[in-house]
């Protein structure tokens, strides 16, 4: 089965499911099975909502920060820390111990591990 159509709550097509679900609705998907030349209409919903905190990374990780093009110091310091710019993104990358160290922690954007 092929999803090829993937639409957020209040686009066309999800007015009428989003009355029925309201907030609880996160997506409305359009699925296709070639083999029994069906579509199916799916709705993912929130069924259960917890507090969550996420793990800090392992040793070793690094992490993409943002950093505004006016903020000279800090860009400074991230390069003297080993951190890399990756110009396609538009982040720094840098170790996460080296980003808490410096308090970036909470400009942090995603984590890969080296």
């Amino acid at each position: 089965m092929k999803t090829r159509l993937i639409l957020q709550p209040g686009s066309r097509g999800t007015r009428k499911l989003l009355s029925q679900y309201g907030k609880r609705m996160v997506c409305v998907r359009y699925r296709y099975d070639e083999r029994l030349k069906r579509r199916y209409k799916t709705v993912e919903l929130i069924v259960d909502e917890v507090a969550w905190e996420p793990k800090p990374p392992r040793p070793g990780t690094t992490v993409s920060v943002r950093i505004r093009f006016e903020e000279d110091a800090m860009r400074r310091q991230i390069k003297a820390s080993g951190g890399r710019w990756e110009g396609r993104r538009q982040v720094w990358r840098i170790r996460y111990d080296k980003a808490v160290e410096l308090g970036l922690r909470d400009r942090i954007v995603d984590r890969q591990s080296i």
